[in-house]
């Protein structure tokens, strides 16, 4: 250590050692339930589908005298002694199997580095396994019996507004929420703690609002306002600060596995993910009511109207489908069938953590072990996500061109119903429609589908597919003039040449679509299941044609190439090969080239030549026939009798209207990750969530405990709109009660239930069941406004209590259950380094936009490394706006307990390590913001002790005591002797800076 961070360490220890009160709390909940819900979906899963058919009371016969089954059979092991060590992989026979450096387990083949590593981390746990009966005989467990389980745990039950607990004789209540905290501290013969002090108070109204320290000038302002509803004013003030959005808008990407990478082993970019944050942002802060925006993150794409932004009108509402599409994606699977599984499993166990606090991913391979959810509730949820695609969205445009189209529509439809009358009053032979013929083998068919299933991303292949013999206006040398399509065919419309989709530059993506002009621009075919593997596309024009196989889109490397082939001018069939893929599902999507046409008439799948020559020449038949009138058309439309000006005046009108319509288009826009809606398609249930071993259909529902055993009814599409609605419900207790709960634990440090994310058996009884009901009553009454919530939460004598304990309370309740005290938080990473910019003077309030990328140290190197090395100080912006890479995460930010984007994580862990000292200590940047805090606050005070007084205000929201002036006074005369040299004097007030800033007052919330 050099002598200045020796003098800051000594320094801190020597006169703030104090403030380390401030990092005095309570014993954190257990990490228990996260490590089961690991187990449940990592380890028993993966022991299912490769052990229990020769290690299980299931197996025909057992092998090596070993069972899996139970956590204390691998502990007492077979054959060959103990399988599994807890805590040590690298002892356990177990491991010694599946790397196949003794046994060579299992046998057909070796297990995947990930299942390995899965293996590996949770023997590093200590094996835990939840306890459960032994599996006895051949009858595999116990019988599931939803019903009863639902019956028999207190997150089924219905919420009821309990009636305010009786505590008039107590003058401590200052709101409703205190006569139920109150009532439970005298049936356990506590006191509550003082009101804390309001310097301490203000700080942390500051922090838990806006993530931000209050100014010197925002603290005086409080302290000066002695009127009865100051701390109102303050609160309302926070609320509608824009800084709102961008605190909690952190808590909620937390929930949603916020990433702007893919992960793996390149790290490719998850594209325009930003989008999602800013909409976020946006939404908290305008108190977007709750259940708006479940509805938007399940079927934002289908709400109708949709909700639109006030000042440039585009679609938000769409964004929220974005949060589906956050997780981790494999580049060129090998078992494309696994990857969707895995994916889909992922996007579940995302949505049914955050929005409903229950572990419905734990029902993957078999019925939930402790819930009231079946494999048929997991298996009809993925219905609804077979039944919707990915799309990367021009949302600025959608809207207004969504308007475009549907008078595009009406316009083509009145022109063509009044030339067609002009036609017949000229005596015209219009063209009899001719018969497509039957396309026994085709697996999409544009001339019979149904209008429900004619999907595409955009507008530009129009509302159906165009019909042969159907007027189309066309432009020729002599000017405009219209014609008999020749053809049944969904055909793309010149109307929308000129589409640009901006995006963010210098993406890392090695997908081979990313190169393509698809967003707005793309055709999508219905599922089908492949049965031959050799798909003929008849077609006209110029653009690709991609089938997606099984959802997936990460074609990077060798493998999937054969899914996108070119469509070339005067090219009638496409041809693509897919024999790999037989018996999987895919759909084709079709995009025109850019500024180019495209036609598709049908799919056919195992057709012979014989078959397409066939169609071939009926379609040429056909062709001739509109040929021949459009020749009569057009000559016509050349002659120069009078008769016939009444149609030219109406071809002339049709362009122009068409003309001026496409004048209204927009051309340009910004892209975003979003849901497209699909055909829709009922989930199959995996036997032990194996991709191969498909079972029976499961019709889409909601959770049977929810909704009962009544099915869905769903007309048309994915049903993700109903979907919404369930999960909104009144009758569905979970989601009011999981959503008040976050807000709870935001706001005191822990939820009324501790485990956020699982409010089923394995997780943590609610301590105040009575108070979590009250909460989800009124946030139902104030119109699932988020910010009410906080609002009510804050003026409360609760939310205002002293972190300070009471030494007697401490030994009665040591771990706070009955909330006698508000324990003393520190502060997340983020909070910590946005704290560090705005006392520094440094934080850039910039809002919104493309991340700034990160800062790689020169320890963060590998795979995927990001191109483009971002500035130390990441431009000053606060930490939300920072770019998120799997691989390449901050080092700052992981120190401070900042999740890894894998799945929900609404209650981050709270470490205390060295780590966390060292960094404070020796990161380049928190010495560069400790010295612009220096230069600061030197040029603001010239006198020594108002300029220590300044920094305290701005650290700590108080003035320093006498015996830290005096500290630091006597320790500042040094720099005082050097007033002549002026970088030896701002590099000791740099140290007092930094000496502050490893307090743990500074990170810490009195």
């Amino acid at each position: 250590m050099d002598k200045r961070r020796l003098r800051v360490a000594c320094f801190a220890i020597a006169f703030l050692g104090g403030s380390a009160q401030a990092a005095r709390g309570e014993d954190l909940p257990t990490a228990t339930a996260e490590k089961h819900d690991f187990f449940e979906r990592q380890i028993r899963p993966l022991l299912a589908e490769h052990c229990y058919s020769c290690h299980s009371n299931q197996a025909k016969e057992l092998k090596a005298g070993l069972l899996v089954d139970s956590r204390k059979s691998l502990l007492v092991g077979g054959d060959s002694g103990e399988a599994v060590v807890p805590g040590d992989p690298d002892g356990s026979l177990l491991i010694e199997a599946v790397r196949y450096e003794s046994y060579e387990m299992p046998p057909k083949g070796k297990l995947s580095e990930r299942e390995i590593s899965a293996l590996v981390r949770w023997i590093e746990m200590g094996a835990p396994w939840p306890a459960e009966a032994a599996a006895t005989g051949n009858a595999a467990t116990e019988a599931f019996d939803l019903q009863k389980r639902r019956a028999e745990h207190w997150v089924w039950q219905q919420i009821r507004a309990p009636s305010l607990p009786d505590v008039q004789d107590s003058r401590w209540p200052i709101s409703e929420i205190d006569h139920f905290i109150l009532d439970r501290l005298k049936e356990s013969d506590l006191e509550p703690a003082p009101s804390a002090d309001r310097r301490a108070l203000v700080r942390r109204m500051y922090f838990d609002l806006i993530g931000l320290p209050p100014t010197a000038e925002q603290v005086a302002k409080f302290l000066s306002d002695k009127a009865p509803h100051a701390i109102d004013r303050v609160v309302d003030e926070l609320l509608a600060s824009k800084h709102f959005g961008e605190r909690w808008g952190r808590h909620w990407l937390d929930l949603v596995r916020y990433a702007e990478s893919r992960g793996h082993e390149f790290d490719n970019d998850a594209p325009n993910a930003y989008q999602y944050r800013d909409y976020v942002i946006r939404a908290l802060n305008a108190d977007v009511p709750y259940d708006q925006l479940v509805r938007e993150h399940i079927a934002g794409d289908l709400i109708e109207p949709p909700r639109l932004h006030p000042e440039y009108g585009f679609n938000e509402s769409v964004l929220g489908t974005g949060f589906w599409f956050l997780g981790e994606w494999v580049h060129s699977p090998v078992d494309i069938r696994k990857e969707e599984a895995d994916r889909f499993d992922n996007m579940i166990d995302v949505m049914s953590k955050a929005f409903l606090g229950v572990t419905v991913g734990c029902a993957r391979c078999h019925d939930h072990k402790f819930d009231a959810i079946s494999t048929a509730d997991y298996y009809s949820l993925s219905g609804f996500l077979q039944s919707s695609d990915y799309r990367q969205l021009r949302f600025e445009s959608l809207e207004s061109n969504r308007q475009v189209a549907r008078k595009l529509s009406q316009v083509d439809s009145k022109y063509r119903q009044a030339i067609t009358s002009e036609l017949k009053q000229l005596s015209f032979d219009l063209p009899v429609s001719p018969s497509d013929g039957d396309q026994r083998n085709a697996v999409v068919d544009y001339s019979s589908i149904a209008p429900e299933e004619y999907l595409q991303d955009g507008f530009i292949f129009g509302d159906a597919p165009r019909r042969s013999g159907q007027l189309c206006l066309a432009n020729s040398a002599d000017g405009w003039k219209v014609e008999f399509a020749e053809r049944t065919a969904a055909a793309s419309d010149a109307f929308w040449h000129g589409l640009v989709s901006s995006s963010e530059q210098g993406q890392k993506n090695q997908s081979a679509l990313a190169k393509l002009p698809r967003s707005g621009r793309t055709l999508r075919t219905p599922t089908f299941s492949l049965t031959t593997g050799s798909v003929m596309c008849r077609v006209r024009g110029e653009g690709h044609v991609v089938a997606c196989v099984d959802s997936h889109r990460m074609i990077a490397g060798p493998l999937h190439r054969e899914t996108i082939v070119p469509v070339r001018a005067n090219q009638a069939w496409v041809e693509m090969k897919l024999q790999r893929y037989v018996g999987h599902r895919l759909h084709l999507e079709f995009t025109p080239a850019q500024d180019s046409q495209l036609e598709v008439c049908f799919v056919i799948e195992g057709a012979t030549q014989d078959e397409l020559d066939q169609l071939a020449r009926r379609e040429q038949a056909n062709a001739e026939a509109i040929q021949r009138c459009n020749q009569s058309l057009e000559q016509l439309q050349q002659d120069g009798a009078s008769e016939v000006d009444r149609l030219k005046v109406l071809v002339n009108a049709w362009a122009v209207e068409r003309a001026a319509l496409q004048d209204q288009v927009t051309v340009e826009s910004q892209l975003a990750m979003a849901m497209l809606d699909g055909a829709g398609e009922d989930g199959r249930v995996l036997i032990r969530g194996n991709s191969s071993r498909p079972g029976d259909v499961e019709p889409r529902h909601f959770l049977t405990a929810v909704s009962g055993e009544e099915p869905m009814e769903i007309a048309t599409g994915s049903g993700r709109l109903q979907l919404a609605d369930a999960i909104n419900h009144p009758a569905n207790p979970l989601t009011t009660r999981v959503i008040v709960n976050r807000i709870w634990h935001h706001m005191m440090g822990r939820g009324i239930v501790p485990t956020t994310d699982d409010f089923g058996v394995l997780g943590q009884r609610p301590t105040h069941l009575e108070l979590l009901d009250y909460l989800a009553t009124k946030f139902v009454e104030d119109g699932f406004s988020i910010k009410a919530m906080i609002r009510r939460i804050v003026l409360s004598r609760t939310y205002q209590m002293s972190s300070r304990a009471d030494p007697a309370a401490l030994k009665q309740d040591p771990k706070n259950l009955n909330w006698h005290h508000r324990p003393p938080r520190r502060l997340e990473g983020e909070a910590i380094r946005d704290a560090m910019l705005a006392v520094s003077g440094s934080l850039n309030a910039t809002q919104f936009g493309e991340p700034v990328p990160v800062h790689l140290t020169a320890f963060m190197d590998g795979r995927g490394k990001p191109g483009r090395n971002g500035p130390l100080d990441g431009d000053n912006r606060r930490s939300i706006y920072l770019a998120v890479r799997r691989n390449f995460l901050s080092p700052f930010m992981l120190t401070f307990d900042t999740p890894a984007p894998f799945s929900t994580m609404g209650r981050r862990n709270v470490s205390n390590v060295p780590a966390q000292a060292l960094i404070l200590m020796n990161d380049p940047l928190v010495v560069e913001l400790a010295k612009r805090w220096a230069e600061i606050s030197i040029n603001r005070h010239a006198d020594a002790e108002q300029r220590i007084g300044g920094m305290y205000e701005a650290a700590f929201a108080r003035q320093p005591t006498k015996v830290e002036l005096a500290a630091a006074l006597q320790y500042v005369e040094h720099a005082s002797s050097h007033t002549d040299d002026s970088e030896k004097h701002l590099q000791f007030w740099t140290d007092f800076a930094h000496a502050l800033i490893n307090t743990k007052e500074f990170i810490f919330l009195r």
